[in-house]
C-alpha cells in the first residue's frame, strides 16, 4: 500500500488520504487515546479501500476534542481536497465519534457508525457527564455546538451499551439533534461499546456494514446477540451487573461462564 496523501498538516491536527482514486469515501477519526501529545502513523482500512473507497483518516494531537485553533482551516481544507467523491461514510468511537458529527457537514458525510459518542464535552451541554472535565478547558462552546456545525440530514447507527448511562444519555441528545441516527444497544459491552464484537472476531463484520448503508440497528444488536455467548467480557459485566441488582444466582452463573471462557482462551 503507499503512503498516504497529506490534505492537512497543521500543528493540532492531520489528515491523511489513502487510496484517492477511489471513487467513494471511508473516513476514519482517532480516539482519545491515554497519552496525547503526539500524532499516530496512520494505517490504512484495507477492506475498505478494496470497495473502492479512498479512506481519509483524521487525528488531533491532543485529547481536545477536535476544537481548537485549526478546527476552521481544516474544514476549509477537506472541503476543497474532497470533491468528487460519492458516497461518504465514516466510524468513529468515543471522541472519534464526536469528530464525525462535528465535522459532518464539512465532510458532507451522509452515514456514520458511531460507538460510545460524546454529544459534547462542555458543562453547560452536558452538566451530568464529568468524565471528560480534564480535556474541556479550552472547549469553545460555540466551536463545538454539533447543532451549529452538524450536518443535520445525517443518517446512521450509534452503538451503545445501555448499562452505560451516561453513554445513554449523550446518545439519546445525539438522536435530538440527528433524529435520522438509531441505536443500537450492545448489553454489557462497556465503553466502547464495540468491546463484545471486538472480542468475538466480529468487528469486520461490524465494519462491512457501511460498505451498502443505511446500517441496521437491529443488524448491529443481532451480530452482538450471537458475539455475546462466547465472550468474557460480557458474561464478567453482566456478573457484575447483577450483583449490583442483588440478583445472587444470576451473578453466580454469568462469573461462571465467564471464567470457562477465560481459560479456554488462555
Amino acid at each position: 500500500m503507499a503512503d498516504p496523501k497529506r490534505v492537512f498538516d497543521g500543528d493540532l491536527l492531520r489528515a491523511d488520504l489513502f487510496n484517492p482514486s477511489g471513487r467513494r469515501l471511508f473516513v476514519s477519526l482517532r480516539q482519545r487515546i491515554a497519552v496525547d501529545g503526539a500524532f499516530s502513523r496512520p494505517n490504512p482500512v484495507r477492506s475498505f479501500i478494496a470497495q473502492d473507497h479512498a479512506h481519509l483518516h483524521i487525528q488531533s494531537r491532543f485529547n481536545d476534542w477536535f476544537v481548537n485553533a485549526e478546527t476552521e482551516a481544516l474544514e476549509h481544507c477537506l472541503a476543497d481536497a474532497l470533491r468528487g467523491y460519492g458516497r461518504r461514510v465514516a466510524m468513529g468511537f468515543s471522541m472519534g465519534g464526536y469528530a464525525a458529527l462535528r465535522l459532518s457537514r464539512c465532510l458532507d458525510l451522509r452515514h456514520v457508525m458511531l460507538v460510545s459518542p460524546q454529544v459534547s464535552i462542555h458543562p453547560d451541554v452536558v452538566p451530568f457527564d464529568k468524565r471528560f472535565r480534564g480535556s474541556s478547558g479550552g472547549f469553545h462552546f460555540a466551536q463545538g455546538d454539533l447543532g451549529i456545525h452538524g450536518r443535520r440530514q445525517l443518517a446512521g447507527t450509534v452503538i451503545v451499551d445501555p448499562f452505560r448511562a451516561l453513554d445513554m444519555r449523550n446518545a439519546h441528545m445525539i438522536q435530538t439533534l440527528f433524529p435520522r441516527i438509531g441505536l443500537a444497544r450492545t448489553a454489557c459491552s462497556g465503553h466502547p461499546a464495540s468491546r463484545v464484537l471486538r472480542e468475538a472476531g466480529q468487528f469486520p463484520a461490524l465494519q462491512r456494514m457501511l460498505f451498502d448503508p443505511p446500517v441496521s440497528s437491529g443488524a448491529v444488536t443481532v451480530l452482538h446477540r450471537n458475539a455475546r455467548r462466547h465472550s468474557a467480557i460480557y458474561w464478567k459485566k453482566l456478573a457484575e451487573l447483577a450483583t449490583l441488582r442483588k440478583r445472587a444466582d444470576l451473578a453466580r452463573v454469568a462469573m461462571s461462564r465467564a471464567t470457562a471462557l477465560g481459560r479456554s482462551r488462555g
